[in-house]
Order: C-alpha cells, then sequence, then structure tokens
C-alpha cells in the first residue's frame, strides 16, 4: 500500500505479506504486516509476524511483534515474542505468551 493510498475499510490477505506505506483505516488480516514509517493504521492488526516502523492504533494480535525505532504504537498487544528498537513508542496493554 504506497504512501500515497489511503484505504478505509478491512483488509484481508490471509497468504500474503502486507507492506503499508500509506494509511488504513479498518482491519489489517493477513500472514506478515510490515507498517513503514510513512504508514498509519488504525484499526486491528492480525498476522504471524507484525513489524511496524509507523503508526499503529488498534489492537494487535501475532506471534511475533517487532518495533523499530520511528513506532508509534496505542495498542493492546498478545503477541508469541515482542522485540523493540530503542526510541520506540508504546502505550497499551501487553500480554507476551512466550509461543
Amino acid at each position: 500500500i504506497s504512501e500515497d493510498l489511503t484505504i478505509e475499510g478491512d483488509l484481508v490477505a490471509k497468504q500474503t505479506h502486507l507492506t503499508i506505506s500509506g494509511k488504513v483505516t479498518g482491519d489489517v488480516t493477513a500472514k506478515t504486516v510490515e507498517v513503514q514509517s510513512s504508514g498509519t493504521v488504525t484499526g486491528n492488526l492480525t498476522a504471524t509476524d507484525v513489524t511496524i516502523g509507523g503508526a499503529v492504533k488498534g489492537q494487535i494480535a501475532c506471534d511475533g511483534l517487532t518495533l523499530q525505532e520511528t513506532a508509534k504504537v496505542e495498542a493492546d498487544i498478545k503477541t508469541g515474542s515482542l522485540s523493540s528498537t530503542k526510541g520506540a513508542a508504546l502505550t497499551g496493554k501487553i500480554q507476551v505468551t512466550g509461543g
């Protein structure tokens, strides 16, 4: 999803990697999701692996979550593993299951 694109509505791509550089308002379900530094998601993210460098507001459910230094996240999170780079901002409840 390119930087100049705005999507309003849910995205479902269960077997696909999604890279979001633009704006999504709605829930995103995919195999893997990468929200780049220019990307924003307002809604729930569900994927096997999620990498965030941009802004996310909602809920995140995944097996592995990586927060890059430019990440700004306001979400309740349930994940198997969490890694974060210095500079990432996170507000919300976090449950790391270790799975």
